[in-house]
């Protein structure tokens, strides 16, 4: 099974616009905000609140994913790029190459939720190293849970793990929650072993959140993985505890708060500093973000942040402080 291409999906526009060129874009005062398709359902609540006072200003949200929607934002093409992962170097330098100075401003938290069919009771705590065991770069072609035993081990687990068929399915290379994924569970290991910081190629990737949930609910014995928000109130699948060294937590509002599970992580959005400057719509958009809509992010499923975390946002913004955090 291979990974299949991140596409943006026709429904997730919330009004439909071409990106053909930045001066169309400020001609007809749209803003258009692209990226994670975990940050996605954020950006359309704030562009729903936002329609409703400033109704000459169009808002296009869709959810490519973090790294394709990165490549738009450092090629000029969009406002915001929604990102499930702080933006790395070589997007750094991308946005560099292309001219955008860009401000990173931490709208959310949220944790990654790694997941498996209800009815598998032999399963409900793994520890990184049974993460890395079962779908990091050295599991390629690891068909049963157990397979993973003698790796996890190795690594220093004791969890035993089932003689059962091991059914894979999480977001691909191009997502945000991947890339946090590798950042937070792989990257404990990788070097050290030599290895890539990837996980195994062989599971079956999407590009729909709720494609991921179905196939996780589609076998006894799966595994996947997808954002805390997607999966919280999802049907048919177990979210499982996580022991990061101090025993098995399992993923809620106050434990992703708190930063106590261990894979949880900021989200962000991404402006580019010239088009604000140029954009009153754009400007607005963002004031209005930050501040009447933020608490969208919780009317959508994900975690606030705190107060200082929230105070520091807005003096990023209202700084234009650029690059990362």
């Amino acid at each position: 099974m291979s990974r299949t291409r991140r596409r943006a999906p026709a429904a997730a526009l919330l009004l439909p616009v071409v990106l053909l060129a930045t001066a169309c874009v400020r001609d007809t005062e749209t803003v258009v905000v692209s990226g994670s398709s975990t940050v996605e359902p954020v950006s359309i609540a704030v562009a729903e609140r936002f329609a409703d006072d400033w109704d000459e200003i169009s808002i296009s949200v869709d959810g490519p994913g973090t790294g394709d929607g990165f490549e738009l934002f450092c090629d000029g093409l969009i406002d915001i790029n929604d990102a499930s992962s702080a933006i790395k170097p070589e997007q750094i330098e991308q946005c560099e190459d292309g001219g955008i100075d860009f401000v990173e401003l931490r709208i959310a938290n949220d944790g990654i939720a790694v997941l498996t069919n209800p009815d598998h009771a032999a399963v409900d705590c793994l520890t990184l190293a049974d993460l890395y065991a079962l779908v990091g770069p050295e599991s390629q072609g690891f068909t049963s849970w157990s397979d993973a035993q003698a790796l996890a081990a190795e690594l220093g687990s004791d969890t035993p793990l089932p003689d059962v068929a091991l059914d894979v399915t999480g977001p691909g290379e191009e997502s945000g929650t991947y890339a946090s994924f590798v950042e937070l569970v792989v990257e404990e290991f990788n070097e050290e072993r030599g290895q890539d910081a990837e996980t195994r190629p062989d599971y079956q990737a999407s590009a729909d959140d709720n494609v991921i949930l179905q196939g996780v609910g589609g076998s006894a014995t799966s595994f996947g993985w997808v954002g805390f928000a997607f999966a919280r109130d999802a049907d048919g699948v177990k979210m499982l505890e996580i022991d990061g060294g101090d025993g098995c937590v399992a993923p809620t509002d106050e434990t992703i708060g708190d930063g106590s599970y261990p894979i949880s992580r900021p989200l962000f959005i991404y402006v580019n500093v010239e088009a604000a400057a140029e954009s009153p719509a754009l400007e607005a958009f963002v004031d209005f973000y930050l501040h009447d809509a933020i608490d969208s992010v919780a009317a959508v499923g994900y975690v606030p942040l705190s107060d200082e975390d929230l105070a520091a946002t807005r003096e990023r913004w209202a700084s234009r402080t650029t690059g990362a955090a």
